[in-house]
C-alpha cells in the first residue's frame, strides 16, 4: 500500500512538473492605472494558488480562534471540576433524541 501511495505522489509530482515546463511562456497581469506584471505563466499560477491559500487561512482564522477559546473555557471548567456553562456550545453534548422512532426509507 505504501508503494502505491508513493507511486501516486510521484505521478502527481511529475504531472505538475510537466505542467510547469509546458507553461514557461511569458504572460502578463494588467493591474489598475496601466501597471503590468510580466512573468512566466507558472509563477503567475503559483502566486494565485498562494494568494488563495492565504485568503482561505485568514477567512478561517476567526472561527478557529473562537473554537479554541470555547475549548479552553471548557477545559478550565473541567480541570476545576465545575459544571459546564449551558450557554456555551459543547461538542461533548449529544444532540437531543427524537421522540419518534426512525422511519426506514424516508
Amino acid at each position: 500500500m505504501r508503494i502505491l501511495v508513493w507511486l501516486v505522489r510521484a505521478a502527481l509530482f511529475f504531472t505538475l512538473f510537466a505542467f510547469a515546463l509546458n507553461n514557461q511562456h511569458e504572460a502578463g497581469i494588467r493591474w489598475f492605472f496601466s501597471h503590468e506584471w510580466r512573468a512566466p505563466m507558472v509563477f503567475i499560477v503559483l502566486a494565485a494558488f498562494t494568494l488563495g491559500c492565504v485568503v482561505g487561512g485568514l477567512a478561517m482564522a476567526p472561527s478557529w480562534w473562537r473554537h479554541r477559546r470555547v475549548a479552553r473555557q471548557h477545559q478550565a471548567r473541567i480541570d476545576a471540576d465545575l459544571p459546564l456553562d449551558p450557554t456555551v456550545p459543547s461538542a461533548d453534548v449529544p444532540p437531543p433524541i427524537d421522540s419518534e422512532p426512525a422511519r426506514h426509507g424516508v
